[in-house]
């Protein structure tokens, strides 16, 4: 059975969930910085559109929001800092919530999971498949029959097992019955993109916001997008979907955001929900950056956000036990993989 998941994409109903605006919101008036911790490195999709978020939410606030970057174990480290720091309301995470809500299954992180954190989302986004612009490859079809019969011997640069590339490249050794390959570690998914290349490695799967400018630059050849429908950028052709030689793969988007541990006090919660409805919702920067590095401009929070990132969380840690990767069964984060839902903790 095609059990694909497509896109549903958060509209301004976010503002409605709210029901209240920025002035009558329980106000919250930080007296010193917030630091904001990017667990990966600078460059990549997590670092760019947090470095697009945090001034709009700085200004709003008053203070300053610092952006950390804070790499190591595929996001464990700097998210492990966020919920050992006091939760206060002074440091805060971003991420894809899929790692977030799934570090326990990995064995990354122990008993933590989705509901630790508020959740603000602000864009979706999607691997491609991408080789350097000498590469033997002008096709997906041809690097798809080459990790079929020689896939030890090629190289996929990735930002580690849990990011997007990782993720990705495992996704698509699934959809295609098994094959093997040679992942290659960075400490960001740019530096992932860059060494591909460079040449450092014949393959990269992460997404699309990290290797647009290389791709528009001809230092990148884009073979296919994980995603159900052409993924078209200025000036490239338009990227044909991973459909068109896995039809039955499946999909489900990937969202960024920046999160807060739940138990922060309620006036804090309340304050940047009500500026994520007002500021974040509307922002102009963080609409042309989607629309210029490829992401799906999709921002929500709250009950919203959580349930738009449950596809992707179930999926990536039921595939992880298909996989024969993760460590903790997904049951014990209220996941059931047999019937592919949430079920209770």
């Amino acid at each position: 059975m095609n059990r694909r998941l497509l896109f549903v994409l958060a509209g301004g109903a976010s503002a409605l969930l709210l029901g209240t605006s920025l002035a009558a919101a329980q106000e919250w008036k930080p007296d010193r910085p917030i630091n904001l911790i990017v667990p990966w490195g600078a460059g990549g999709s997590t670092d760019q559109v947090t470095r697009v978020t945090a001034p709009i939410l700085g200004e709003a606030l008053g203070v300053d929001v610092v952006v950390v970057n804070q790499p190591g174990a595929s996001g464990a480290i700097g998210t492990q800092e966020v919920l050992n720091a006091p939760h206060d309301g002074y440091t805060w995470t971003a991420n894809a919530i899929a790692n977030n809500a799934t570090y326990h299954v990995s064995g990354l992180l122990a008993d933590t999971d989705i509901d630790d954190w508020h959740i603000y989302l602000s864009v979706a986004n999607v691997p491609v498949v991408s080789v350097p612009a000498g590469s033997e490859f002008t096709d997906f079809g041809q690097l798809l029959e080459a990790l079929k019969t020689r896939g030890g011997e090629i190289t996929v640069a990735t930002a580690g097992i849990t990011s997007s590339g990782g993720t990705a490249i495992a996704a698509l050794s699934d959809a295609a019955d098994g094959f093997e390959y040679n992942m290659i570690t960075y400490d960001g998914g740019g530096p992932a993109a860059i060494a591909t290349a460079s040449g450092e490695a014949m393959v990269t799967t992460q997404l699309a916001v990290e290797q647009t400018e290389l791709i528009r630059g001809g230092r990148l050849k884009a073979l296919a997008v994980l995603s159900n429908q052409p993924l078209v950028l200025d000036g490239v052709d338009p990227i044909p979907p991973i459909t068109d030689w896995l039809p039955d793969m499946e999909l489900a988007p990937d969202y960024f955001g920046i999160f807060i541990p739940s138990d922060a006090p309620p006036e804090v919660l309340a304050t940047v929900d009500a500026i994520w409805a007002d500021k974040v919702m509307n922002s102009p920067e963080l609409k042309t950056y989607a629309e210029t590095f490829g992401a799906v401009f999709a921002p929500s929070y709250g009950p919203e956000a959580r349930a738009l990132a449950m596809p992707v969380a179930i999926l990536e840690a039921c595939s992880s036990v298909a996989r024969g990767e993760a460590v903790n069964d997904p049951s014990t984060i209220g996941i059931d993989c047999e019937t592919r839902t949430e079920v209770g903790k």
